[in-house]
């Protein structure tokens, strides 16, 4: 029997986690067809937090009341983050595209984290940053300045859910697994359903299909989903588990053009390859930059042999 360390045992639970939260967009995408936006997060949210409450209400009396607010706050950060990125999924047509820019966010960790944390970044941070902004302009000026609306609310979305990270991940350690995701998802139903109070128009009927897709993304890319990704995080290091967290927008563009028959062009490939290659940058640091200079000094000396 092949045996797994902890650590490793957590990575392939996150790997697990990309898998879900790219199904995730799917979901989402099919459900607010027939449900309003922020109302459909608000509901999604609700209700897996309740659904993960008779496993975790013990544990309640065992943390600080202190530690419980902070861990509802948290919340509110997921919260503020996927406001952002349903807005996004309901105004985009590219849900691959969308989902390399919101990988950005784990570019944005070690940023986010240089002001709350004093944590500065390293050199591999900057080193990365001019692919992933020649990425985005490359995917903004291959729709047309004027139709990159929704790209800006990714990006929003994926700084917001930079902050979530860093403070999820600090947290994590402090709190049991099950109560922290059960607080965050019910601070960011709560936050959707106030938004759905205000801005939402709710339809006369929903259809069946629609509840349909509404429960797959509350049971599976919700309760189970944010279950396993605080859960890993819990097991690995936090550069570890942003690495891992790539994965997404690769399992979300071959789902969408598998789902929605999603086509990309030259140009937003190439944006999308920018944007992946400046998070392997920054999430492999000087490793990187010496594979890659070996290998340019292999091919000086095959030209000069």
């Amino acid at each position: 029997m092949i045996h797994l360390s902890k650590s490793r045992q957590a990575e392939l639970v996150l790997v697990a986690t990309t898998i879900i939260a790219a199904s995730g967009w799917i979901f989402s995408k099919q459900a607010i067809a027939g449900l309003p936006a922020f109302g459909f997060i608000g509901l999604r949210f609700l209700v897996a937090s309740l659904c993960l409450l008779p496993f975790c209400y013990r544990s309640f009396a065992q943390v600080k009341p202190g530690l419980l607010i902070k861990g509802f706050l948290i919340g509110g950060l997921l919260g503020s983050g996927l406001m952002l990125w349903i807005y996004a999924v309901s105004i985009s047509d590219t849900l691959g595209e969308g989902a390399f820019i919101m990988s950005l966010s784990m570019l944005f960790v070690p940023l986010v984290a240089w002001p709350l944390f004093g944590n500065k970044p390293g050199r591999s941070f900057w080193r990365a940053i001019p692919f992933a902004i020649a990425g985005l302009i490359l995917l903004a000026a291959a729709n047309g300045w004027q139709q990159s609306s929704s790209q800006l609310w990714f990006a929003l979305a994926a700084l917001m859910l930079a902050v979530h990270f860093n403070f999820n991940s600090r947290y994590a350690q402090r709190i049991p697994v099950l109560l922290l995701t059960c607080l965050q998802l019910f601070g960011t139903g709560l936050i959707g359903l106030v938004l759905s109070f205000w801005f939402d128009v709710w339809p006369e009927s929903i259809s069946s299909s629609t509840w349909g897709w509404f429960t797959l993304s509350v049971l599976v890319a919700t309760s189970l989903r944010y279950v396993l990704q605080t859960l890993g995080q819990k097991g690995t290091s936090n550069e570890n588990a942003a690495i891992i967290m790539i994965l997404e927008p690769m399992w979300t563009l071959l789902f969408s053009m598998l789902w929605f028959s999603e086509t990309m062009s030259a140009a937003k490939m190439a944006g999308c390859v920018l944007i992946l290659f400046a998070i392997l940058i920054n999430r492999s640091g000087d490793k990187m930059m010496a594979f890659l200079r070996s290998g340019k000094n292999a091919i000086r000396v095959k030209l000069f042999r």
